[in-house]
């Protein structure tokens, strides 16, 4: 089955910097967009940042757009996430997702498998 395991969160003071992983099994990785979502205390759930299968087109919100870069290596099966100049508000449990498909839909409505999320805290 889908298996989707986050990894590298913890502890970063405002400005620093973070790289999150996701390592995927259970399915053809390298046939699906992957993006990773997250949910801050009290809010929902925020698409965050999606790459295409091939990894030729990556995609951001407005709030991260600038200071996280996505990225996968299909021979591996993971995809990365990483983040810098990071600030309080990035503060959040982030989530990894299976697309639907090999293209990227930027709401979490098109997403059919999630991990349990790695936690993340930007804080002095």
């Amino acid at each position: 089955q889908v298996r989707l395991v986050e990894s590298g969160g913890g502890l970063a003071q405002p400005g620093g910097s973070l790289r999150l992983s996701c390592a995927a099994s259970g399915f053809f990785f390298s046939s699906y967009a992957m993006s990773w979502a997250r949910q801050a205390p009290g809010k929902g759930l925020e698409w965050v940042s999606g790459i295409r299968s091939d990894g030729s087109d990556t995609y951001y919100s407005d709030s991260v757009k600038g200071r996280f870069t996505i990225s996968r290596d299909n021979a591996k099966n993971t995809v990365y996430l990483q983040m810098n100049s990071l600030k309080p508000e990035d503060t959040a449990l982030y989530y990894c997702a299976k697309g639907r498909h090999s293209i990227v839909i930027l709401t979490t409505n098109g997403y059919d498998n999630w991990g349990q999320g790695t936690q993340v805290t930007v804080s002095t």
